[in-house]
């Protein structure tokens, strides 16, 4: 599991990314189309067109990370966008998107943000 600090910043890629690209190919779309720093330690997810497949980039301080899941059955409740972008989210987010729950479903409790 992804475990992240209340310092670390979740983001996520809008729209479908060629799940075939890497490190450096991830990383090109956090400089260029995400307009983020990759090596600032935060965490980066994209997703495949048919949203059963995730990539996580992350840098650790000596190298880039990169973890993938692939669901079984179902799909991932991604935000829709149709142009490349950035959604930030908080790191319960993040669980409960990992998780399988829509994030539109849910509501947070005043104390979460």
């Amino acid at each position: 599991m992804i475990s992240a600090s209340g310092a670390t910043k979740v983001f996520i890629a809008t729209g479908i990314t060629d799940m075939r690209k890497s490190f450096n190919g991830l990383y090109g779309l956090v400089q260029g189309v995400l307009k983020k720093d990759p090596l600032s330690g935060h965490l980066f997810i994209f997703c495949n067109r048919r949203r059963d497949r995730i990539k996580v980039l992350c840098w650790d301080g000596s190298g880039l990370w990169i973890c993938a899941k692939r669901l079984e059955k179902g799909t991932f409740h991604w935000p829709a966008g149709d142009d490349p972008g950035a959604v930030e989210l908080t790191a319960a987010q993040l669980h409960l998107l990992l998780g399988g729950l829509d994030l539109k479903a849910t509501r947070g409790r005043g104390w979460l943000g």
